[in-house]
């Protein structure tokens, strides 16, 4: 499952933390979070799931035609 973990300071300072995005894709995320939060990123570390590889599951349906 993918989730963004958001932590607010008193003094309004957010930390965000990805999980369950793996690879490249978290990345689209900060544009995203600065926008929803109304900041902007003044430090960034990748988590360890940054350097695995994202699976992409594709379903494939066979029809079995009759003539």
């Amino acid at each position: 499952m993918k989730q963004i973990t958001l932590k607010i300071s008193p003094t309004g300072m957010i930390e965000a933390e990805t999980h369950g995005l793996k690879g490249k894709s978290c990345l689209s995320m900060i544009a995203v979070l600065e926008q929803l939060t109304r900041s902007r990123t003044t430090d960034s570390d990748f988590t360890p799931e940054f350097l695995e590889r994202e699976e992409n599951l594709t379903e494939v349906t066979e029809n079995e035609v009759r003539i």
